[in-house]
């Protein structure tokens, strides 16, 4: 495969890389009323409560940032540029994690019931092992470029 089509092919892919964080936040705002946060939330003393919302609201803002560094950065990204890389690199990490912490700290009871929720779990852990595999992909392609210059 050549460079240029491999290029074409992470121009692609960090579009969608990109419009794949915002369908992620679509789900996430669906998970306070879909998991009765109310109610639960409730239960916790205040400080607890405004800790989760806070913790929360930064991973939205997290989400929010690597979507718009993306499409933002998309140029530098496909240039292969160090500060770009680093975050492709962060990116690919959080992703990761996030995968790790699913299949090895949750267990399949702690999860939801129901077809809705099994779905969803399904579709938005093949999201995080594609957002992770896109940006691990052009970390290590865009190494190996360098390399080979």
């Amino acid at each position: 495969m050549t460079n240029s089509l491999v290029e074409r092919c992470f121009d692609l892919i960090l579009w969608l890389a990109g419009a794949g964080h915002f369908v992620i936040l679509a789900a996430s705002f669906q998970v306070p009323s879909r998991l009765q946060w109310k109610k639960d939330l409730a239960q916790l003393m205040p400080f607890n409560r405004k800790l989760l919302w806070v913790q929360g609201s930064f991973t939205v803002l997290t989400i929010i940032a690597f979507g718009v560094l993306t499409f933002v950065l998309h140029g530098e990204l496909l240039r292969g540029d160090r500060a770009a890389l680093g975050l492709a690199c962060f990116i690919a990490s959080y992703w990761t994690a996030r995968i790790l912490v699913d299949a090895f700290y949750f267990s399949h009871e702690d999860w939801p019931k129901g077809k809705m929720f099994v779905l969803g779990h399904i579709l938005l852990t093949c999201l995080f092992v594609s957002l992770a595999t896109s940006y691990w992909g052009l970390f290590v392609w865009q190494l190996w470029l360098k390399a080979k210059r």
